[in-house]
């Protein structure tokens, strides 16, 4: 089995990627959702964030309100600093048994999507890092129309992230979303070939 660790800046397209290598074929395994799954109420993730962070992240359904988590992360790095400490080794003791799970299973070819992949130190989870890249004004464009962010809320953001630079440095294959959806799939449809032979 190989596996693809698929990353990028936020506005990059890299959810859009993801959803183009599923419709040819790859299993996904999206690194938010495990997230979001690891601190469900009754977990000791649960336990562990609201003892860090406070009952009041808690919501009505008992569960933790990620909005409100969020407000308290994303104002301080130091807070989202331990957040990530927290979490990110469970996540990857879970992404890994996930992996283990579909090796068993013969399945031959896995996109792990994780914006953090290179900052929480994941690549040994994956044999190639793909990296999704975008020029500032068109992520600035996206997410303007996406998100209704003004230019200065989507540079905090981006700045909030690695360098672009950085990330690029780590890659195996850059994947430049600055084009139309027909030559993007156009794209990923021969990257894909190329990358995931059933030999």
């Amino acid at each position: 089995m190989r596996v693809f660790g698929l990353t990028g800046g936020i506005g990059t397209g890299k959810s859009t990627v993801s959803g183009m290598l599923a419709e040819l074929g790859a299993f996904v395994l999206d690194a938010d959702k495990v997230g979001h799954n690891i601190y469900r109420a009754g977990s000791e993730a649960f336990a562990a964030v609201v003892d860090a962070f406070g009952p009041e992240i808690v919501g009505a359904d008992g569960e933790i309100d990620r909005k409100r988590l969020g407000a308290i992360v994303f104002s301080d790095p130091i807070h989202l600093t331990r957040l990530n400490r927290l979490l990110h080794p469970r996540m990857y003791r879970v992404m890994e048994e996930t992996l283990a799970g579909l090796r068993r299973d013969n399945v031959p070819c896995v996109v792990l999507e994780a914006a953090v992949l290179i900052e929480a130190n994941w690549q040994p989870l994956v044999d190639e890092v793909w990296v999704t890249t975008a020029p500032l004004a068109t992520v600035i464009e996206r997410l303007g129309r996406r998100n209704n962010l003004t230019p200065e809320q989507v540079l905090a953001r981006v700045d909030s992230q690695i360098p672009a630079e950085e990330r690029a440095r780590h890659a195996d294959f850059l994947i430049d979303t600055d084009c139309t959806l027909a030559e993007l799939a156009n794209r990923l449809t021969v990257l894909w070939q190329e990358r995931c032979k059933n030999d």
